[in-house]
């Protein structure tokens, strides 16, 4: 961070941590505050198709160019201290928007927050998303443990916003909030929410909202983003906001795959998530319920189990030849010691056409539980995901 003259230190910045839903407030976060007029800066990860995606000013990705020029100018410093990939690409990211002039940048920590190497911030505005268990192998086996490891981005005399959460959550960034001097907000919950296959409806304050991200959690990551870009910018209209909603895109949040066919895709890969996506599901009307699952090796399968349990008519696992996700075979395995009925289908293109035919014959079709997978599903059902905007 030195060699490129401390950039982080040079930045107006937002950061945001939590274990769901602090991707999709960011990404919200960035839209309302771009239709207001701000150039902003947006770092985010894990990435769903190119590593260019993780950084973006006005939701433009990365330049190769950019890349290739800072790994020339800071190779030899990267491997003389050993430089993380995920430090490097903060680095990356922060020199990024300083060399781009951004208005604001919007920063999400990688995992967990208090040893993240965004935590270097000094921000102007600090989020906390909801937080539940997973990654307990690095943050902790219990949500105390996990809360603990989020409030560590919390900074002295820096406003802190943050949503309703369980007691022994907000017990935690309330008491590290007062020993830091920071004032602490609790986000009010959203209202009157009604989901349907393109639009998340819900009240604040009185307030219509419209946005076209699924699922009542969304409703609830917006509140947020609302209430931060009140905090940032003063004199927001109802107008700039509700455009900004609208104009939100955040691929792989259950996200729309086919025109004429309700197949959705979603990268929810812990509990909590697949828990937003059984809410979703029953705010869709449908004859039945497929799901279709890839997921990582790490994953707690006994947990997402339980979240699984009288989700779907249909359960498909399938996989991907990739090192990163768990075998087809031992997740089946698993799946059905804990009860739950599924089946095996390979390859994965097989698997998509078999969720296809189902949601032709009145099925709702949902592929989760990696960001790993979302190449291949892009490429199957023609999604062009190069340069996206966002």
């Amino acid at each position: 961070m030195n060699r490129c003259g401390n950039p982080h230190n040079k930045l107006k910045t937002i950061h945001i941590a939590g274990t769901n839903g602090k991707g999709s407030t960011a990404a919200i976060l960035q839209s309302i505050l771009r239709t207001a007029g701000l150039k902003v800066g947006l770092y985010t990860s894990p990435h769903l198709v190119n590593f260019n995606e993780r950084i973006r000013v006005n939701g433009i990705p990365i330049s190769d160019d950019f890349i290739i020029e800072f790994m020339k100018m800071l190779n030899d410093d990267i491997d003389e201290i050993k430089s993380t990939f995920f430090e490097t690409t903060t680095v990356l990211a922060l020199y990024n928007f300083f060399i781009e002039k951004v208005d604001v940048a919007i920063i999400e920590a990688g995992l967990g927050g208090r040893l993240d190497s965004t935590n270097i911030l000094e921000p102007n505005l600090t989020i906390i998303t909801s937080i539940d268990i997973d990654h307990q192998n690095i943050l902790g086996e219990t949500i105390n443990e996990i809360a603990f490891e989020k409030a560590g981005i919390i900074k002295k005399d820096t406003p802190v916003i943050t949503s309703n959460q369980p007691k022994e959550v907000l017990d935690v960034l309330i008491g590290r909030a007062k020993i830091l001097n920071s004032k602490i907000e609790i986000v009010n919950n959203p209202d009157k929410i009604i989901v349907d296959r393109f639009f998340t409806n819900f009240v604040v304050e009185n307030k219509e909202f419209s946005i076209p991200l699924l699922g009542e959690h969304q409703a609830y990551n917006a509140s947020l983003a609302i209430r931060a870009s009140s905090l940032f910018m003063d004199g927001l209209s109802y107008q700039t906001i509700n455009d900004g909603l609208k104009n939100t895109i955040w691929p792989g949040r259950f996200q729309l795959l086919d025109k004429k066919l309700p197949i959705f895709y979603d990268v929810a890969h812990n509990s909590a998530g697949i828990n937003t996506i059984r809410s979703t599901l029953k705010s869709l009307n449908a004859i039945n319920y497929i799901g279709l699952i890839i997921i990582k090796k790490d994953k707690e399968v006994d947990l997402i189990a339980n979240a699984l349990n009288g989700l779907f008519d249909e359960l498909i696992i399938s996989t991907l030849p990739n090192s990163q996700l768990m075998d087809k075979t031992e997740l089946f395995n698993s799946l059905k010691s804990n009860n739950i009925k599924c089946k095996v289908i390979y390859p994965i293109e097989k698997a998509f056409c078999y969720i296809s035919d189902k949601a032709e014959k009145g099925g709702i079709s949902i592929i989760f539980g990696s960001h790993y997978a979302a190449k291949s599903i892009y490429k199957f059902f023609e999604i062009n995901f190069d340069n996206v905007s966002i």
